[in-house]
């Protein structure tokens, strides 16, 4: 393996840690903004300005690739829908009807099932140290969500609203599983441009039942920074990297850097919105950067063996 091959195979790690930094940054703002406009109304912003953006640019550097959009078509839709559309319209209702603990705990599980679907389907290789890092991060996420406390874990109690966060947990498995196969013959730009397009296009759909679009000039500045924010961070270099993490590296060790969104999330609103930590959150947060670090940690002639096999079946 040249070096070239090399530095990008390590490089796409480093990347990787921007996922959680911003989808959990984007978390933060996100409660603070639905408290001003209707949840569904304020994503459909979000992705359809991403979206108006990434046209664009795809336009002005000339990487509309009209045959694999033939060709991948039913990928693409399907990621649009449960990535962007599903995943987004099923976690805020959710909101409306259960506790953001609930949700947070539902969602937590995501790296697993993705996992356990990527060795099953997709033929990802599993091993004792990827079993490990799933366990320790699981739990450290827990800790982190429930703040250490055993009696919040025990008192908590499910509901209908709990049914849409596993609706929203299923899309975002679905969507990380399919992508691998989508991104076969697709950049992650252009995979990126057509979800949050068709993605939006629905939101804004299920935005009109909702209603609420007469509140949006009445968005206050601070409003405006976090939508930006979301926008450019969350969606816009988030999913870029997320599509090009799957794309490389698998949906398993990809879905195992999610654990670090509620991290992110704690230290925003600490940072943001005064909010406290306790201890027990920071042993938490410890034990799933311990998790992280297991999943991804390798040897250099794993990586090696591993790009040779990606090389070749592109030949």
């Amino acid at each position: 393996m040249d070096n070239k091959k090399k530095n990008q195979w390590n490089s796409i790690y480093l990347l990787m840690l921007f996922v959680p930094l911003f989808w959990g940054g984007s978390f933060s703002t996100a409660e603070h903004v639905v408290t001003e406009i209707p949840s569904l109304v304020a994503a459909t912003i979000r992705f359809a300005l991403a979206g108006i953006i990434l046209m664009i640019y795809v336009t002005i550097k000339s990487e509309w690739n009209i045959n694999v959009l033939k060709k991948r078509w039913k990928g693409l839709l399907l990621v649009s829908l449960t990535g962007i559309f599903g995943y987004n319209a099923f976690f805020f209702l959710g909101l409306n009807y259960t506790s953001a603990i609930n949700g947070s705990l539902i969602i937590a599980t995501m790296p697993v099932f993705v996992t356990l679907g990527a060795v099953l389907f997709l033929r990802e290789t599993w091993s004792s140290k990827i079993g490990i890092s799933l366990v320790l991060s699981l739990i450290g996420v827990i800790i982190v969500i429930t703040k250490g406390s055993l009696d919040t874990f025990l008192s908590l109690s499910f509901n209908k609203g709990d049914l849409l966060f596993i609706a929203a947990l299923t899309c975002g498995v679905l969507y990380s599983l399919v992508g691998k196969a989508v991104m076969i013959d697709v950049s992650p730009l252009f995979a990126t441009t057509i979800m949050t397009l068709i993605g939006s296009i629905f939101l804004a759909i299920s935005s009109f039942f909702e209603g609420g679009w007469e509140t949006v000039p009445s968005l206050s500045l601070q409003g405006w920074l976090e939508m930006f924010y979301m926008v450019v961070c969350g969606t816009l270099i988030g999913y870029i990297i997320f599509n090009k993490g799957v794309e490389q590296i698998g949906a398993s060790k990809t879905s195992i850097y999610l654990n670090l969104t509620p991290i992110v999330t704690t230290l925003f609103s600490v940072m943001l919105y005064s909010s406290t930590i306790t201890w027990k959150q920071i042993l938490g947060m410890i034990m799933v950067l311990m998790g992280v670090y297991i999943a991804t940690s390798k040897s250099v002639s794993k990586s090696k063996v591993f790009v040779k096999q990606r090389t070749n079946r592109r030949v």
